[in-house]
Order: structure tokens, then sequence, then C-alpha cells
């Protein structure tokens, strides 16, 4: 119903915002204005404002603004009638007259609510009496607790063509009423009417007040088809604009600012069960604009649990296609994927709830699944597939009707394409590049933060061979402090008394040695060096030995050393390595860039866009530089190792 401004006005007049936040936030005054945490965000320091005089609140933590109706409707799910109707009784401001038509919509809704609530009862009984035996066997085995089975109000539908017709008819309902409630199904060729749930396990539909609307049936038998049956679209039953469990889960999507959607409304069960409060189902239709709308209502990022098989894949493939025309700034969506081809329920009651807590921590961001579904069959060897590639995407994000959100994920998608097709690149031109520059093609998820990493730089048997040089080479160590300085090391090597000693610890204490008094070379390093130190650096480097040279453990690594190469090309060798961290420092910074963008996407300006492009460009220059001179040195390398000219399988850093 539309109310006119002047009530709305009347209300806001009535209800100061504080009066009304202040249920919710802990409110402190602070001059003309109020402050309290966010109760939208987890923070330490408010950023939360409410001013009455003015009529509204503002969070600059998650950019939302807003009056007493919007509050009421962020916080606790309520669409903008109720709202209206819940302030307005509080303010004692009497809502307008329905007219005649409206009214008797009402009584006719009405009605139908006493008709569903009426069948819902009777399908509770059934359930008890020895006709629902198989349906109490089935949720036996679902591990359906007797609590849980009341909670939910699950009932069972008898196998009869006119069971529930005739108990309703005893209690005055009319056939039409019958009908209008989506209980009956009527023959087009005008024979009588018949009960539409039969033989089936009954799970009411409730919506936001609890109310039933609609029920859903499942079969007891292997060769009934459908397997799921739900009431028709009502006068209250819209499948499009509804979730499943919404009234329980609403409170505890509020508390934990998040919320589970799974696509059956048995995993719902099973999942509420097991302790998951804030979990909803849709109800067997795509994904639409007004369930999304709903669940924002609910938590911020949702995320959208599928079946981890193709079907559930495909899933979430259309979804995105419905979300993206939707998404705002603030609200997003996150997708997990149930493993080994389960649902919820089977996951549930075989792994626990806990594994199950753990897919849906694990839970992609919408995306990644943009990403994954836009390259996983692209063919972007040619320029005529990266064109059409650049040019789906950017289809794709022109949907976003929020400008500044749309900029960020056209940026994003600019970054990561021209990382993409320089890795394509690279592939064609390196038998290695298959292997290991190449971006996934096949069914498996990435992550973004997986998108921009070197695979090869990751590793910390480059940094043990590094870290074994600059023992070997203090004076290339100190030749390159300042670089060596910059780059942080990942890894780290057990001592033998079981502490792990990282490499970084490691590499700043041979630092400080090596620039606080001349080191003429390793031996002076293992008598100089901190005690602390002398396991790592035997792992690192190679304690002489009366069996074993000293450097024995570099060498075993950084095979190359064994046949004495130039001093020269050793050097060139350091200084390449270091690069390659240095590669490894940017894909972490522009990453960081991305991520701190996207936190705060509307707050994305020109000097910071240019910034990540030009960062993107330094880094693709690096690049190439590093498999350049990596090429030249595995050449090198050859003639060191095969002085006669004999075959070669090429430079290997490491065994």
């Amino acid at each position: 119903m539309r109310y006119p401004p002047a009530v709305l006005d009347e209300i806001r007049a009535r209800l100061p915002v504080s009066a009304v936040v202040g249920r919710k936030v802990r409110l402190k005054k602070a001059g003309r204005e109020w402050k309290g945490l966010s109760p939208f965000n987890a923070e330490k320091s408010p950023s939360f404002f409410v001013n009455d005089q003015k009529g509204f609140y503002h969070c600059f933590s998650s950019g939302k603004h807003g009056d007493i109706f919007t509050f009421l409707m962020e916080t606790e799910g309520l669409p903008f009638p109720e709202a209206v109707e819940r302030l307005a009784a509080e303010a004692g401001v009497p809502l307008p007259r329905q007219t005649a038509e409206s009214r008797e919509t009402a009584e006719r809704k009405r009605d139908l609510y006493e008709v569903l609530e009426l069948a819902c009862r009777f399908f509770e009984g059934q359930l008890q009496t020895a006709k629902g035996q198989a349906a109490r066997d089935y949720l036996a085995r679902r591990a359906i607790s007797p609590g849980t089975q009341a909670e939910f109000r699950v009932g069972f539908a008898p196998d009869e063509r006119g069971g529930l017709l005739a108990h309703l008819r005893e209690k005055g309902v009319e056939d039409e009423q019958f009908v209008a409630a989506g209980l009956a199904v009527r023959p087009e060729d005008g024979r009588p009417i018949y009960d539409r749930f039969r033989g089936r396990l009954i799970i009411p539909i409730q919506d936001l007040k609890g109310r039933v609307v609609a029920f859903g049936g499942r079969t007891l038998a292997p060769d009934v088809q459908p397997k799921y049956l739900n009431s028709p679209e009502t006068d209250l039953f819209k499948k499009g604009e509804m979730v499943f469990n919404g009234h329980r889960a609403r409170e505890a999507a509020f508390k934990t600012n998040a919320v589970t959607v799974v696509e059956g409304y048995l995993d719902a069960i099973t999942a509420h069960q097991a302790g998951v409060k804030a979990v909803v189902a849709t109800l067997g239709t795509a994904f639409t604009e007004e369930q999304i709308r709903t669940l924002w209502r609910f938590a911020p990022d949702p995320v959208v649990c599928f079946d981890g098989d193709s079907a559930g894949r495909q899933a979430a493939f259309r979804a995105i296609d419905r979300i993206l025309p939707a998404l705002k700034t603030g609200n997003s969506f996150r997708f997990a994927f149930i493993p080994g081809g389960q649902d919820p329920d089977d996951l549930i009651r075989e792994a626990g709830v806990e594994r199950f807590k753990q897919v849906i921590d694990e839970a992609l961001t919408l995306w990644d699944m943009i990403w994954n579904r836009e390259t996983a069959s692209a063919d972007f060897s040619t320029p005529d597939g990266q064109a059409a590639l650049e040019k789906r995407v950017a289809d794709l994000f022109g949907q976003i009707p929020d400008p500044r959100l749309r900029r960020w994920y056209e940026l994003r998608a600019r970054v990561h394409l021209s990382d993409l097709f320089w890795r394509s690149r690279q592939a064609e031109r390196s038998r290695y590049g298959a292997r290991r520059s190449a971006p996934k093609t096949d069914t498996t998820f990435i992550r973004s933060s997986e998108l921009l990493a070197g695979i090869p730089t990751r590793q910390v048997g480059l940094e043990r061979i590094f870290l074994g040089l600059c023992v070997e080479c203090p004076d290339l160590a100190v030749q390159a402090y300042e670089r060596v300085m910059r780059v942080r090391m990942r890894g780290a090597c057990k001592a033998e008394n079981g502490e792990a000693i990282s490499h970084q610890r490691f590499v700043d204490a041979l630092m400080e040695l090596l620039t606080a008094e001349f080191v003429s070379g390793p031996a002076e390093v293992y008598r100089r060096l901190d005690a602390a130190f002398s396991d790592a650096l035997d792992f690192l480097h190679g304690r002489g030995t009366p069996e074993l040279p000293m450097g024995h453990r570099l060498r075993s690594r950084f095979k190359i050393l064994t046949v004495r190469p130039p001093q020269d090309f050793v050097e060139r060798c350091f200084f390449n390595f270091l690069t390659i961290f240095e590669v490894r420092e940017m894909e972490d910074h522009l990453a960081e860039l991305l991520e701190a963008v996207e936190r705060s996407p509307a707050d994305l300006e020109a000097r910071t866009e240019e910034q990540l492009l030009s960062l993107q460009r330094e880094l693709l220059q690096t690049r190439d530089l590093v498999n350049a001179i990596q090429l030249e040195l595995a050449e090198e390398a050859t003639q060191y190792r095969y002085p006669s000219g004999a075959a070669s399988s090429g430079f290997k850093l490491a065994a």
C-alpha cells in the first residue's frame, strides 16, 4: 500500500531517529548528534552517527544512510509497508483507511491464511498416524529430530484424492477457497477438484511473519515424479519473492551480519538443526531480483551454497546474470560449492556441521565466479579471441547500475585480462609455459588471490638457493643490500631442536653482520653469525665436514655450481633471483591495492586507477625482463655443463 507523504512525515516527527536506533545501537551524545558503533559492520571506533534534527542516520564504515523506516528495513529485513505499520502503531499515527476493494482483498487473504493454517494442522496430525509411518521413517533416515519436525511443523499428506478436502469441508472451507489456497487441483475436463498433495512429506512454507502461505511436498515413492512439489502461486505465495525459513533466519542473520542460502528446504532444516541458524532456501526457482533484494536485507554479502556438480555450477552461473543488474555498492554475493557431488544435508550428516561451515568460509567472491565462468573455456591465444573475451566482460559489467561500482569492476577486469594475456604469450614461448604460466581452463575454480600471482615465484626453494648464495658470495649480498632488504622472504627452515627459523629472520641477521664488518667469505660467516642461526646456516648453505665440502646443500639445490661456472654468471643468476622476488612484491602490492579499492569502490579515484595500471605495466615489463634473462642464463648454462656440445635437458635451478 502507498502511504501519503504527510503520514510518513508525521511518524518521523513523533519518533526521533535516536529513539528508534537506540534500541539496537548504544548511542552517546556527540555535540548535536549521537554516535555509536556501526550495526552493519564490526568496528572498534564509532563511525555511526544519528542526527535527530535532520532526521537521518549515517554509517561511514558501510556508507548506509537513511531514516527510521530505512533503519528497520536494513536491520530487521522488514518490507517498507511493514516498517511503516510498526512505527505508525508505536507513534500513535492512524494509517489511511482501506478502500472497499483493498478491504475485500485483505479479507480474502485473511481467509486464505486461515485455510492454510487449518491445512498445516491437518498435515501435522497425519504425520503421527499409522499412515504417516513411512514419512516418519524417512525423517529418521535424514536424522531430522522430533523437536525439529515440530519446530518446522513438518507433516504428511495421505495418498488420498480427498483426504484434506473432506477435512476442510468439515471446517466450513469452500471449494473456491481450497483452490485459491493452492491446495486443490481443478481438472480442465470438469471433474471434481482433488487434493494437490498426496502421499508426500509436507513442509510448510512461511512468510517473514511466520504465517503459512504454501507447502512443499517430497514424494516418498522412488517412482513418483516430480520428486519435490510446491504449491502454485497464489495471492499469498509468490515463489520468486520468497525464501524458505526467512522468519527464523532473520534475527540470526542480523546478529552475525551473514546469511547462507541453500537450494532445498530439507538442506535448510538440516543446517538449522545443526546450529546454522542464519540459513534460508530458494524454492526451486531461478534466482530472482526480488529474492536478491530480500537477501540483502538479511546481510550485505549472502553466501549461496550450490551442489558441487555441473548442475550446481551452471545454477551459480545463471545467478550471476540475475545479480549483476541489481548490484550496488555495499552489497554482493559469495558462492560456495559442496564437494563430491553432495548437497548440504549429505555433508552435514556425513562430515559434520564444522565441515559445512568450512565450505561456507571458503566461498568464492562474485568476481571470482565471473572470472572463472568467462575464462574457463575462452580461447585467448589469438588477438581475435582476446578481443572477444574483453568485449564479453565489458558487456557483463556494463549491466551494473552503480557507476562507481561498474568502474571498479571494469578496472579490475582490465588488470586481470592484461595479466591473463601475458601468461598466454608466455605459454606460447616456452615449453614450460603450458604447465606453469597458462591459466587454468578446467572446471576447478580459482580465486582472485591466485590470479596475479606468478606461480613459480611463490616457491620457497628459490629463496633457499638465494640465501645460500648470500652466504657463498657475501660481497654480492652487500652490493645488493638495499634491494635485499626491500623484499620479504616467505619460507622457513627447521632447526635440529624443532624451532622454525623464518628465512626473513635469517636474512635480517645475515645482512646485519655483512654490513657491520667486512666478511671475506662463507667460512667467516660461519664463525661470526649468531649461534642461534647455526642450524639454519647449515640447512641453507651446508657446513663443511670430512665427507662433504662447505656449501654442499647449496650445490645440491643449485647444481650448476658443481661445474664451477664463471663468477659473472653466478652474479647474473643472483640478481635475476632477486628480481624474481621483486616481481613477487609487485604482485602482492597490486593485489593489495585491488583489495583496498574493493572494500570501498565508491572511493575509487582517477589517481588510484592510474597507480594500479602503472604498477601493472611495470610488473609485466619486469616479468618479461626476468624471462629474457632466464632464457639467456639457461642457454649459457648448457655450455658449462656440456662443453662438448652434447644434448642438454636445460637449465634447472634445482634437482
